[in-house]
């Protein structure tokens, strides 16, 4: 239950001719502790006015305390801030962009097509490993290396991935494919 434990004498000053007396009120914090705020009595007989919370102590001693230490001129500012409350801004909300991307440079190169893939070894590799293994020996330098980048399962800009002959591109494809499937936490790119 909310009480007044703080009344003080001096008068306070408005825009306009109005009066206010001053009177600290805290209340037991819902959560915890005890909050206050200070209501303005005008001596004109109008509704009385109170301020936002103006702190939060962890007692009633120490918000007492708090109160008994308030200067004319805080009440003053308080009185200022609960005639003409300041309202935060509203936050912007930006709309989402219409691209991914700024446009292509219109005189820099054209980027190079995606690489194409001949066969998906994923789902090959479901078939049977010796199936995919097979299928792979079946096919190119640059058909192994297309399907190495189009499914991101090595790191092709290295020197050592340039130098692999056509049957090590074939088993580090199926072992790359094993390794992805095996962990389904990793989805296979493509």
């Amino acid at each position: 239950m909310a009480e007044v434990l703080v009344q003080f004498q001096e008068p306070l000053s408005a825009s306009g001719s109005a009066l206010y007396t001053a009177r600290v009120c805290g209340r037991s914090a819902p959560d915890g502790g005890w909050e206050g705020w200070i209501e303005f009595l005008p001596d004109d007989g109008s509704p009385i006015l109170r301020s936002r919370r103006e702190t939060r102590q962890p007692d009633r001693d120490a918000l007492l305390y708090w109160a008994t230490g308030l200067t004319q001129i805080y009440l003053e500012g308080a009185l200022a801030r609960t005639l003409d409350p300041v309202r935060p801004p509203r936050p912007v909300v930006l709309p989402e962009p219409a691209y991914d991307g700024p446009a292509p440079d219109p005189w820099g190169p054209a980027p190079p097509p995606p690489a194409q893939a001949v066969l998906d070894p994923f789902s090959v590799y479901l078939k049977g490993e010796d199936l995919l293994r097979q299928e792979l020996n079946a096919l190119s330098d640059w058909h192994l290396r297309n399907i190495i980048r189009a499914y991101a399962l090595l790191d092709a800009e290295t020197p050592e991935f340039q130098r692999l002959s056509r049957p090590e591109l074939a088993e580090r494809i199926v072992v790359a494919v094993r390794t992805a499937l095996a962990h389904p936490a990793v989805p296979p790119a493509g």
